[in-house]
């Protein structure tokens, strides 16, 4: 890379470093990241005075000579930028605020006004108001770098098109180009599986950041892969799509015409249904199921413990065709309760050949705040590859 690409680069590795090992010194940025002293001296001036990084108030342990002064994300109260998170389910969408480390600094789910699943046609305008309406609530006055937003289904991140939603009925809406027109602000738009996979990556355990696969269980079921730092996508932005990724001893009839497929076994608006039908909740929500579980209703248990060995099936296939160093496994009851996230554990050690399965599979790290942070860095991830996009 020559030029104004090189530059770009050095100032995203530098960036990258302080977020992995800050607060530190500029003198051990250079061995941490292999640029050059001169090289970490000139991108981190250009990242201070954008604003994404901040020197500590003291000095480092400086032993003789000059003190070596800390550097760090700009995540402070007074001038730290922060990211907009939109995620939009099938029952409600979930607006946020983070910090450039991920921290959630406030949330809000809102459920969608019109009748049935979605936001109805006209439901991208009152979502954007809602947004900013949110927004103006938690304006701090810290500098907003734009809105990130994550959504099931088959997304093109480098157009913010969504070009097929089937939950939402959605085909090739210009989502990002909508909102962006709305809340005049940037806006990013890609699919949730691989924002939460983004979001490992830069904010999650060390090893995401050499490869994981992410497993998506919601009204919407994805995946998402990484390796070395990078969430694949494939041609088209296509890459993810395990609705019908086939379930070791699943008898669910799917309405492709098979039995077995993911989607028709263990989405969100399957488990409902059945739990309606089996008399345990009075409509079909995951949520209720799940608060029913809690209580100490067997009947809900058993049901999400049939969901979970499911989830695990799905996952060992996934693990023995990928053999990632991580598998995030993002599914409700999981999330919240280990007992479930055991229960995939154990089915898919069952069934894969790969050996250590269980150990690798993991809920995500920001917990039940998953969705809310994974959205917004939609947008923090771009910036994290070049800073220049700030500018």
């Amino acid at each position: 890379m020559a030029g104004d690409s090189r530059a770009a680069a050095n100032a995203a590795t530098v960036l990258r470093t302080v977020l992995a090992h800050g607060p530190v010194a500029r003198s051990a940025i250079a061995p941490l990241c292999g640029l050059s002293p001169a090289a970490v001296s000139r991108q981190a001036t250009g990242l201070l005075r954008s604003g994404l990084l901040r020197e500590l108030p003291g000095p480092a342990a400086s032993g003789a000579g000059r003190p070596r002064i800390p550097l760090d994300l700009h995540t402070g109260p007074v001038g730290g930028p922060v990211a907009a998170g939109l995620h939009i389910g099938v029952p409600a969408a979930t607006f946020s605020l983070v910090d450039l480390r991920g921290t959630l600094l406030a949330r809000r789910t809102s459920p969608h006004h019109a009748p049935g699943p979605g936001p109805g046609p006209a439901g991208i305008g009152d979502i954007a108001d809602r947004l900013a309406a949110f927004l103006r609530e938690f304006d701090t006055g810290r500098p907003l770098l734009g809105v990130g937003v994550a959504l099931g289904g088959w997304v093109r991140p480098g157009d913010g098109t969504v070009v097929r939603h089937d939950a939402l009925g959605w085909r090739d809406r210009p989502l990002g180009a909508e909102l962006a027109e709305r809340l005049r602000l940037p806006v990013s738009v890609d699919n949730h599986a691989r924002a939460v996979a983004h979001a490992e990556i830069l904010f999650g355990r060390p090893e995401a950041r050499r490869s994981l696969v992410h497993l998506f269980i919601g009204n919407v079921v994805d995946a998402a892969f990484g390796i070395e730092g990078t969430v694949h996508q494939g041609p088209g932005a296509a890459a993810g799509d395990v609705a019908h990724l086939p379930v070791p001893g699943s008898r669910k009839t799917c309405p492709c015409g098979r039995t077995g497929c993911l989607q028709a076994t263990a989405s969100d608006s399957v488990l409902g249904a059945e739990a309606v039908r089996r008399g345990i909740v009075p409509e079909p929500s995951v949520n209720l199921l799940v608060d029913a579980a809690a209580t100490g209703d067997p009947r809900a248990d058993r049901l999400l413990r049939e969901r979970a060995r499911a989830v695990g099936g799905a996952a060992a296939v996934l693990l023995d065709v990928f053999n990632p160093a991580v598998m995030v496994v993002t599914e409700l009851s999981s999330v919240l309760h280990d007992g479930y996230l055991e229960e995939i554990r154990d089915a898919a050690a069952a069934i894969s050949r790969t050996g250590s399965a269980p150990g690798r599979i993991v809920s995500p790290h920001a917990g039940p705040a998953v969705l809310p942070g994974a959205a917004a860095t939609v947008l923090l991830g771009p910036l994290f590859r070049d800073p220049s996009h700030l500018n």
